[in-house]
């Protein structure tokens, strides 16, 4: 059963992750609405019967090829974009997670992506990306910078 993302009837579920290579982390910019262009985690939706972490792990492997192992979570969040009259045109729930790949570190990309690239974090700071994003990676680099200062 095909998911009705545009002007949808109740919230949707996604979920995605900051995939790590040491300070790097893995972006891809996104082919269709919404955030056509901008920089993003590989994510997707949640399918039924699956757990969010599954979900995770699935949708990095479809977006990616990479296999990841999950580290934690990072933060949930609202992505809702207006449309047209009462009802958003896109309303999303979204569950980020820390992971690293675990296998090949080559990327390869499906049809939802049309580029991707393993951004610093100042390199990431200049990208165009919704807020949502922008707030998920600031967990993530200081989570990182507080676990260097702990070492």
């Amino acid at each position: 059963m095909k998911v009705r993302r545009e002007y949808p009837s109740r919230p949707l579920v996604g979920a995605g992750a900051v995939v790590h290579d040491g300070s790097r982390v893995l972006l891809v910019r996104r082919r269709f609405p919404p955030n056509e262009g901008r920089w993003a985690l590989p994510g997707g939706l949640v399918e039924l019967g699956e757990t969010v972490e599954e979900a995770a792990v699935r949708e990095v492997r479809e977006e990616t090829g990479l296999d990841v192992s999950i580290e934690g979570l990072l933060d949930v969040g609202t992505d809702i974009h207006p449309g047209k009259g009462p009802r958003p045109r896109y309303h999303y729930i979204l569950v980020d997670y820390a992971a690293r790949a675990t296998g090949a570190s080559r990327v390869v990309l499906n049809g939802e992506s049309s580029s991707f690239g393993w951004f610093s974090e100042p390199e990431a700071r200049r990208l165009d990306m919704s807020e949502g994003t922008r707030r998920v990676l600031e967990l993530h680099f200081g989570a990182m910078r507080s676990r260097r200062r702990l070492r």
